[in-house]
């Protein structure tokens, strides 16, 4: 459609983005971003977070938007000429919803956490929803989502037939600093009763949420299926999760039947987490085989004997949150690896993440190698890991693809 053909109420609607020649390529091809530099002309007083139309050189239609200052200049919610309305946000989330039925997530009485809304998987780029129970814990990594969060948390409501009641907007440290926008968390709904539990489950287990305080959303929903895994590897070992935040993987250990489990954390509060989450799901009896230890990870490996443990969870927080420290990363998990590698007892399994999406699959594991090597023990790759259903790739956006694991046996 020409610029020129479109209706009085369509020019109306949203400012208006024209690309250079020869940049609507990606577009084309559906990919949601468009960078600054493809940017030739834009309508005057547009501001960060403004919906706009995005056009080619020749005026035809390409795709609606968020604008935003900075590398990414609109992150695109459709290739179709449409506003985005309380119809438009209502469509995708209940889209979103009724994908996480069809896997087994949402409705379940074992599982009532998962993620909701993944980002760019799931059309809605600038968007995260992780649901706890009956909340919603709604993040903007936008301007332009952050603008709309009313409209999102009450159509949130709607769309998941009921099963959400709450939602809790927690923007402050997702959102760009720059863009001054003084955000303050808290709920965009009517807020749970005084003495509403903060206890979700996941797989049959319990576990406090802390999506006031808590890193990201307050848990780390992406590892549930990785944590079932460890959980049958976990009988009779010896067991060490480092950077345990929640202690996850430890309680899954734990039920798996470990001989003993040790938590490390360098936040205190995180000990405490973990603490109270092994107290929430075992007697005295089986809780007794665990303990917790404030610690940095580096120097924990560094100074722990030589076959103290037989399973070894290593799940730093992201190394390189960009490239421009990609090197340093790469260093740092090649360095951490060694450490768990060298002094694993023999037969020992090791299950070894990164959740950088700057870091790529072949990167990770080439760090992976390295340690392998310099520690000259023979080792093998018994599974390759990666994120669950519920933080899907949009096959457009393979940028999307961030968490990587392996499961490794060390002789």
């Amino acid at each position: 459609m020409k610029e020129s053909q479109l209706s009085t109420a369509d020019c109306q609607l949203h400012k208006t983005v024209v690309l250079r020649r020869g940049k609507a390529e990606s577009l084309k091809r559906f990919h949601p971003w468009i960078f600054s530099g493809a940017i030739a002309r834009r309508d005057p007083g547009l501001e960060e977070g403004d919906t706009v139309r995005v056009l080619d050189e020749n005026g035809n239609f390409l795709a609606v938007g968020h604008w935003q200052v900075g590398s990414i200049a609109v992150r695109v919610l459709s290739f179709r000429d449409e506003p985005l309305d309380r119809a438009f946000w209502l469509g995708r989330l209940a889209e979103a919803y009724r994908m996480r039925r069809a896997i087994g997530l949402a409705g379940s009485a074992d599982t009532t956490i998962y993620r909701l809304v993944h980002g760019e998987g799931d059309r809605l780029p600038g968007l995260v929803v992780d649901v706890y129970g009956s909340t919603a814990v709604l993040q903007a990594h936008s301007v332009g989502m952050h603008r709309q969060r009313q409209l999102i948390a009450d159509a949130l409501i709607e769309a998941t037939e009921g099963t959400v009641s709450h939602v809790y907007y927690k923007s402050e440290s997702t959102l760009p600093y720059k863009a001054g926008l003084g955000q303050e968390d808290g709920f965009l709904t009517a807020t749970p009763p005084a003495d509403a539990d903060d206890v979700a489950t996941e797989s049959g287990l319990r576990f406090h949420i802390d999506w006031l305080r808590g890193q990201k959303t307050g848990f780390f929903v992406d590892q549930r299926e990785n944590r079932r895994l460890l959980e049958r590897y976990a009988s009779g070992r010896r067991v060490l999760n480092m950077c345990c935040y929640t202690g996850a993987f430890s309680v899954y250990a734990l039920r798996g039947g470990a001989e003993l489990v040790h938590s490390v954390d360098s936040s205190h509060k995180a000990i405490d987490l973990t603490c109270a989450n092994v107290a929430l799901n075992f007697p005295p009896a089986i809780a007794e085989r665990h303990e917790a230890f404030a610690d940095d990870a580096f120097r924990y490996l560094d100074h722990m004997g030589t076959g103290d443990y037989d399973l070894v969870v290593l799940d730093p927080p992201a190394f390189a949150k960009h490239r421009d420290v990609l090197r340093g990363a790469l260093r740092g998990y090649t360095r951490l690896n060694t450490l768990a590698l060298r002094k694993i007892r023999p037969g020992g399994v090791v299950f070894t993440f990164s959740c950088s999406q700057a870091v790529s699959a072949e990167q990770f594991r080439l760090a992976v190698f390295t340690a392998a090597a310099q520690t000259g023990r023979h080792v093998r790759i018994l599974h390759q890991l990666h994120q669950p259903a519920d933080h899907p790739v949009n096959i457009y956006h393979p940028e999307g693809e961030y968490l990587k694991g392996l499961v490794l046996e060390v002789e």
